[in-house]
C-alpha cells in the first residue's frame, strides 16, 4: 500500500510559477492543508502506524509539508530525490508567459498539460517515468510518499499503466492524496481547506 501527497500550496502555486527544482514557502493555505492532509491520513492509516515508512522528496515544500504530517503521525523518514519533481531546466521558476517571451515559439502547439516537456535542457518524459519505475521497484513495505503535481501525475500513471496523454490529465490536488494498490489508485478527501490547483505550477 502507498499513499501518495502532495505538498500544500506555496507562493510560486498562486504566481502561477512552475517550480520545478526550484523552491518556494507554503502559504498560509498551504499550512493549513498540510495540517488538513495531515489529519486525514491518520484517520486512514491508524493504528498501522508502526508498519509504513514516509519517503519524501528533499525540496524544501515537500519536507516542510512532511514536517507538518509528522507532527500527527511519527513516521519513520527518510529523503529520496527519486521523488522530486520535474525540472523543466532553464523555465524553472517561470511562467508560461515568461517562457513565451524569452524563447518564442517554444510552447506553440503544447497545451496545459504538455509543455513541461518542450524545455530546451529539460528532464524528459521518459527519464521522469523512469524515475517513478525505479522508486516504485524499491517499495517492500506499507509507504507514505509526499511528492509533487507533476511527477506525482507520472507516478500514479507509471504505477496503473497509464498513456502519456492520461498521466498528464490526471489532477494534482492539494486537499487530498491518492491511494495506490493492486494497480489501481483512488483520491482520499475531506472537506476542502481551499482552492484545488490542477496548474502548470507543480
Amino acid at each position: 500500500m502507498i499513499y501518495l501527497l502532495r505538498y500544500g500550496e506555496t507562493v510560486w502555486n498562486t504566481l502561477g510559477r512552475f517550480q520545478g527544482q526550484l523552491d518556494s514557502p507554503l502559504t498560509r493555505l498551504g499550512v493549513e492543508q498540510a495540517d488538513a492532509v495531515a489529519n486525514l491520513l491518520r484517520a486512514e492509516i491508524g493504528d498501522e502506524v508502526p508498519s509504513f515508512e514516509m519517503h519524501v522528496s528533499p525540496l524544501g515544500r515537500t519536507r516542510e509539508t512532511a514536517e507538518r504530517v509528522q507532527r500527527v503521525l511519527p513516521l519513520a523518514s527518510r529523503e529520496d530525490a527519486r521523488l522530486m519533481e520535474v525540472s523543466v531546466g532553464c523555465w524553472d521558476g517561470m511562467t508560461k508567459f515568461e517562457i513565451d517571451m524569452e524563447y518564442p515559439g517554444k510552447l506553440d502547439g503544447s497545451d496545459v498539460f504538455d509543455w513541461y516537456f518542450r524545455s530546451p535542457d529539460g528532464e524528459s518524459f521518459d527519464a521522469a517515468c523512469a524515475r517513478a519505475e525505479s522508486w516504485l521497484a524499491d517499495i517492500r513495505r506499507p509507504t507514505v510518499a509526499i511528492s509533487h503535481g507533476l511527477f506525482g501525475r507520472l507516478l500514479r500513471g507509471v504505477y496503473a499503466g497509464l498513456s502519456r496523454r492520461e498521466m498528464l490529465e490526471l489532477p494534482v490536488p492539494q486537499d487530498g492524496f491518492y491511494r495506490l494498490g493492486e494497480g489501481t489508485f483512488s483520491l482520499v478527501t475531506g472537506i476542502s481547506t481551499g482552492r484545488q490547483l490542477a496548474s502548470a505550477t507543480e
